[in-house]
């Protein structure tokens, strides 16, 4: 790859809460990664729309409202159906650890939990993104 990775970072639905976002926003740049940060309250067209714009390479998502089964499969659908299904899929924020296998299923390809270390999430992101 000759120009470093892009990332989305969004926040979608009513969550008020961006502060993990901006953590994780920050530890990407800091490791090399060109972020493009929605801001709150994003639609999944609004995500979509963005990270087909921005030419991304992964859309990495944060939800702490419990919505987490409707809007993060909802996003990796239309990345999908606009053809965009090369753009690496991740989540993070309060998600049960039940439903991260029904998540993984429908083209979230990983979930961050709280707690998990930002490198984690740096290296996955290298190792995932099509290069």
């Amino acid at each position: 790859m000759d120009r470093p990775i892009r990332v989305l970072v969004a926040k979608p639905g009513l969550d008020g809460h961006d502060r993990g976002a901006k953590v994780i926003a920050r530890a990407l740049r800091d490791a090399g990664m060109e972020v493009i940060y929605t801001g709150l309250r994003q639609t999944p067209e609004q995500i979509v729309s963005a990270a087909i714009q921005e030419d991304v390479d992964c859309v990495a998502m944060s939800i702490l409202s419990g919505a987490h089964n409707t809007l993060l499969p909802k996003v990796a659908a239309m990345l999908k159906a606009e053809g965009a299904e090369d753009i690496l899929v991740i989540g993070g924020g309060v998600i049960p650890q039940e439903d991260i296998p029904g998540l993984k299923e429908q083209g979230i390809k990983e979930i961050f939990t709280p707690g998990t270390p930002t490198q984690v999430t740096i290296d996955y992101i290298k190792s995932n993104v099509n290069q």
